[in-house]
């Protein structure tokens, strides 16, 4: 008897709009069991699993689906386990929906299996009912130790397929939390900061050293690591923001996306005043670019209090690049999209504050190198928007610390840290890196994927 086709999704539970606006408790809220064994009944258990190809750290995800929808849930989580330590993590803001949903067979006729919310329902899951049940039994010791600098999803994928592997690993943080920018970038309501220190937790009780405000290329060089470690690896990740180069962008009330997340996020100033690090956000704010830290950046202001939070993107709706998930929650929320403008410079008053910005209407014409048609102005169309705060989330790149104190480590474009793609070695023997600082900025899954395929050359190079 044929398998009844069920062809849309199980819709996940959210906080209605007007309440989560209010609030920075998570929106999506997660499945119940029920909810999860319908959803994962939906897969069609494909003889060739296109989706393990889709997914940059290679879960079995058929065999992980079928567990959960017979109900074996701690069996579906040691499986994911098998290939990715954070999957918690990575069942919120991973872009399933151009991974591996994207090439679920479902999904060239109905909408695919929600892979990426039945991996959150498994990490969710096993962490409420796992009584301190380690993640994985580590193989023996080696008597080898790395350095992993950086405590990023790249860093933290490296430390615990290390520590798996049975080397020591100490993992060097220049903040004074774990994370990078699963902690400073991405806001509350996407991943609380209490799943991922459980993540974090259970690496430390796996035998990952944690060392915080610990800056490599000022509290010490990666040369010196070499002398106290059998090999390095770089997950600093893409933290300096690039800017409009435009007038008026050092007028007080201008942020990169950077700081204004950071700040809200590290530093609780959305908990203000309990916690003393404030963030002047005003009644008018706008946010340039259409990306994900973009979209953060709005809805964290929108939840600052901005009665107007604007997102304005210099192309259309069309091809917006931030994930259509957080687009439709924006839209929801009530933030009020700006399409085809540009900035032209920033207005402020004779305090040097920002009281608005100049914009410039826009037209799209033939496609650019990215594959998206190119903006282009269109003339005499300039209009000023009264603003209190703006904030510049365009993209970041990696900070030129390391590099600069490091000889012998080769650069690429934008300063990146030039890697072999197979196995992220770098030109300095015993140093290995990856994620943002191999590649720019791109996402979580990306970094873990590379911090896999590094883990693993780093393993051969130290036997």
């Amino acid at each position: 008897m044929a398998k009844k086709v069920i062809p849309e999704k199980t819709p996940i539970p959210e906080q209605a709009p007007a309440l989560r606006i209010t609030n920075f408790n998570e929106v999506a809220l997660g499945y119940n069991d029920d909810q999860a064994v319908f959803e994962a009944s939906r897969c069609l258990q494909c003889k060739k699993p296109v989706c393990i190809a889709g997914c940059p750290v290679g879960i079995d995800i058929p065999r992980f689906v079928d567990m959960v929808a017979q109900g074996d849930f701690k069996r579906a989580a040691e499986i994911i386990r098998e290939k990715n330590a954070l999957p918690a993590v990575c069942g919120r803001v991973c872009p399933q929906e151009s991974q591996c949903e994207l090439v679920c067979v479902m999904g060239k006729k109905y909408q695919p299996v929600a892979i990426g919310r039945l991996e959150r329902f498994v990490a969710d899951y096993t962490r409420e009912q796992s009584n301190g049940t380690p993640l994985f039994t580590p193989a023996p010791k080696t008597g080898k130790s790395v350095a992993v600098v950086g405590g990023g999803p790249a860093g933290l994928t490296v430390a615990g397929e290390l520590i798996r592997l049975g080397h020591r690993v100490t993992v060097f943080e220049a903040l004074h939390k774990i994370g990078g920018v699963l902690v400073y970038g991405i806001p509350e309501f996407r991943l609380p900061k209490a799943i991922l220190q459980a993540e974090v937790d259970k690496l430390a009780e796996l035998g990952v050293e944690f060392r915080r405000s610990y800056v490599v290329g000022r509290t010490e060089m990666v040369d010196e690591l070499l002398g106290r470690f059998h090999a390095v690896f770089i997950g600093t990740g893409a933290g300096l923001p690039y800017f409009m180069n435009v007038p008026g962008e050092n007028l007080n009330g201008v942020y990169s996306a950077n700081e204004f997340l950071t700040r809200l996020n590290l530093m609780r100033a959305y908990l203000f005043p309990q916690w003393e690090t404030p963030v002047k956000v005003g009644k008018r704010v706008a946010v340039i670019g259409g990306g994900n830290t973009a979209m953060d950046a709005v809805r964290t202001a929108k939840r600052m209090g901005a009665e107007h939070a604007y997102l304005i993107y210099r192309r259309s709706r069309n091809e917006i690049p931030a994930r259509a998930e957080e687009v439709h929650h924006a839209e929801e929320e009530g933030i009020e999209f700006r399409f085809l403008e540009a900035p032209v410079a920033v207005q402020g008053d004779a305090k040097g504050w920002v009281t608005g910005i100049e914009l410039i209407k826009m037209q799209l014409g033939e496609p650019d190198e990215s594959g998206r048609r190119r903006p282009v102005p269109i003339e005499n169309s300039n209009y000023v928007l009264d603003l209190d705060t703006v904030v510049v989330a365009i993209g970041q790149g990696p900070n030129p610390l390391i590099p600069q104190t490091t000889p012998g480590l080769k650069t690429g474009k934008h300063g990146i840290i030039a890697v072999d793609p197979e196995t992220g070695a770098t030109s300095k023997p015993g140093v290995f890196a990856g994620g943002d600082v191999a590649t720019g900025g791109a996402t979580v899954i990306l970094a873990m994927g590379a911090g896999k395929k590094a883990a693993w050359a780093i393993h051969e190079y130290l036997n």
